[in-house]
């Protein structure tokens, strides 16, 4: 993939104040501020036209962060019914376009697609309530330049930190359990597994499968060790309290990533008892990865993950030749 020169402006001259974004040669233009800098944040012209935003805030069950996704003819006046109105949030982001070429179809169809893409990703919960109905219908040639828009967005928001866009769409796996026979651990609600859609236009690492757990896939995606939709995974992390100090802190540590994989609907169980995720979970380390997938305390992941050919992750990493 061609490199891309990415322009950020710290408008108070520090961290933590308003960003501006943009990529060099596109017509699109965010603006990222905090909650307490809304009154600011109003007055910039990227709020004063007609765009789409992402609310963000932390989920207070979780503590993860979530989202919501709008679009307005005035995005600086719909901000401030949501600081009436909308308590989770506290930080935005305004997407604009810098020559003022978008219309409300225009929005309407990216609030729509965005909204429908985060959703498949599911990296992000949303605060959405009702799903747009899919947004307007556009000429062919200017569907064309919002799915071009929308690409320098998956580039563009990681870079200010906003991961709403950054993963990949799953889908129903093939073969896998019916919805309805599938439910997450430790609860009696329906959940379909599913797996990773394949990007052939992806720059991603070569598959690799986890020795002490054959049935799962990952991964470097965009950069992160993330284990794939559909993987087979330990049901449960169950209490050890027979191990010694050191051992016992660290499995808690595991113990907690799997709880919260599973009560986010990440981990599902099948009637046969079998534990699998329901989408494509972002580890910090190939390490860390295989600790909670395998449901250990620890584990070398850089040797225990590998491809079909019999390739250890630390060997593909080190960009050895195999």
């Amino acid at each position: 993939m061609a490199g891309k020169q990415v322009r950020l402006f710290l408008v108070d001259g520090k961290a933590g104040g308003l960003t501006t974004a943009e990529i060099m040669t596109w017509t699109g233009q965010l603006l990222k501020g905090a909650r307490k800098d809304l009154a600011r944040i109003r007055e910039r012209k990227e709020a004063q036209k007609t765009g789409v935003y992402i609310l963000l805030g932390e989920d207070e069950e979780t503590g993860k962060t979530k989202a919501y996704i709008g679009q307005s003819d005035n995005v600086a006046k719909r901000l401030s019914s949501h600081d009436q109105n909308k308590d989770f949030w506290s930080e935005v982001v305004v997407i604009a376009s810098k020559d003022s070429n978008l219309t409300s179809a225009h929005v309407r169809w990216l609030e729509s697609k965005l909204i429908g893409m985060a959703k498949a990703i599911s990296r992000v919960p949303l605060e959405n309530g009702n799903e747009p109905t899919g947004g307007a219908d556009l000429p062919e040639a200017d569907a064309s330049d919002m799915e071009e828009f929308v690409r320098q967005l998956e580039i563009l928001l990681p870079v200010l930190g906003v991961d709403v866009l950054r993963g990949r769409a799953t889908r129903p796996a093939v073969g896998a359990p019916d919805a309805a026979q599938t439910v997450p651990a430790g609860s009696g609600d329906p959940l379909p597994v599913t797996e990773s859609e394949q990007d052939p236009a992806a720059e991603d690492s070569p598959v690799f499968r986890l020795l002490q757990m054959p049935g799962a896939q990952a991964q470097v995606v965009d950069g992160e060790f993330t284990v794939l939709a559909g993987s087979e995974v330990a049901a449960e992390m169950p209490d050890r309290p027979n191990y010694k100090a050191s051992s016992a802190k660290q499995y808690k540590v595991r113990q907690g990533q799997h709880r919260d994989l599973v009560a986010d609907g990440s981990i599902a169980v099948g009637p046969d008892g079998t534990a699998r995720l329901t989408r494509d979970v972002v580890f910090g380390s190939p390490s860390a990865a295989g600790a909670v997938i395998a449901g250990r305390v620890s584990m070398n992941g850089r040797i225990s993950w590998i491809t079909k050919d019999n390739v250890t992750y630390a060997f593909w990493e080190s960009g050895s030749p195999s």
